[in-house]
């Protein structure tokens, strides 16, 4: 009689592969909503269907062996198909429209990784996207033309029913931008910044007067996509968080005065909510997670 193939735990194939993506298995543990102790024996359990060692200390942390960092891989795989076989099944019927936008600083990364897993997994739900400036897609979400705005909002302004997360500010630049010159010679900062009303650009202004440090504006653009242009061609420096800073631009936070965090929100239609909106809030939410993992 022929034996039976042994199967790997899906459960506990899930805590390990979360452990290592967000490299501590106590955040897995609180995403997961386990206990740390359900998360060690279930590692323990999937060591001993596999019949070997996935984990080793080095030092005070854990490190993937081998045939740890070859089960990540084939891990990952596996659990995608299976979330994949239930969503389909769960949701083919599922019909609807959905309008999103993002700040610009989400446009390039976030927002396509996005769009990608909703057509994978939601085939049926029809979305609209668009990145765009605060002022313009809160204005939108307050007319009810897009159902979701994942803005920046200033410290005094937050809302807790809407922040997701507070991130931090930083001074940015090309690593050829000739900054010691500018302050052995007192010249003033050349500033490159979206044009008002941007809560950046008040933030970058209102931290170099506190300090006295003299300014001026060198490059003033409406879109984000042209200030990293000028601030790659060394016309001087910006403020951003560092979602979306281009690998080819530094930060250079150790040179001037402090920033304040900025708040990142998601702010939602007053409009019916539907089966596929619902979905979608919920997927945006996940794929947030996997972007800031310390959420």
């Amino acid at each position: 009689m022929m034996k039976r193939p042994d199967s790997l735990d899906l459960e506990a194939l899930r805590t390990f592969v979360t452990g290592i993506e967000l490299g501590n298995f106590s955040l897995a543990a609180k995403r997961l909503s386990r206990s740390t102790s359900a998360v060690s024996a279930q590692l323990k359990k999937l060591e001993h269907q596999c019949g070997i060692q996935l984990l080793c200390k080095e030092g005070r942390h854990l490190k993937l062996t081998d045939q740890g960092e070859l089960l990540v891989s084939y891990g990952k795989k596996i659990l995608s198909l299976n979330d994949e076989a239930l969503q389909v099944i769960h949701q083919k019927r599922i019909l609807g429209k959905v309008s999103l936008g993002v700040q610009e600083d989400f446009s390039d990364k976030f927002l396509p990784e996005l769009l990608s897993q909703i057509s994978r997994k939601f085939p049926n739900i029809q979305i609209y996207a668009q990145s765009g400036r605060n002022s313009i897609l809160k204005e939108e979400i307050l007319q009810n033309k897009i159902d979701f705005a994942l803005c920046w909002e200033s410290p005094q302004e937050v809302h807790e029913r809407s922040l997701i997360k507070t991130l931090p500010q930083h001074w940015v630049a090309s690593p050829a931008f000739d900054f010691d010159s500018y302050i052995i010679s007192g010249k003033p900062l050349p500033l490159i910044l979206v044009e008002s009303p941007c809560i950046i650009r008040d933030t970058a202004i209102q931290a170099l007067d506190q300090e006295n440090i003299s300014w001026q504006i060198a490059v003033s653009g409406g879109s984000l996509h042209g200030i990293w242009g000028a601030v790659k061609a060394g016309l001087g420096i910006t403020v951003r968080t560092s979602t979306g800073i281009p690998d080819s631009l530094v930060i250079i936070d150790q040179h001037l005065p402090p920033l304040p965090g900025i708040g990142l929100s998601l702010f939602e239609s007053s409009s019916e909510k539907s089966d596929s909106y619902r979905i979608i809030k919920e997927l945006l939410l996940h794929e947030l997670e996997y972007y800031f993992p310390e959420l």
